[in-house]
């Protein structure tokens, strides 16, 4: 996968992650589901750039 492709793909995951953990607190009902969904968007976003990066020689 190009570098700059899982960059933009991480950097998206991780804020939407972030929107979403956020966004969790002001519905009135699955705020649950949303902040799960949030935490597994950063846990993604993290994990990218560790697993389908190659390591720079």
């Amino acid at each position: 996968m190009s570098t700059g492709i899982a960059y933009t793909l991480a950097l998206i995951l991780l804020l939407g992650g972030m929107w979403l953990v956020g966004f969790a607190f002001s519905l009135p009902a699955l705020q649950g589901l949303v902040f799960i969904g949030g935490i597994l968007a950063i846990s993604l976003a993290l994990a990218v750039p560790v697993h389908l990066l190659t390591r720079a020689k």
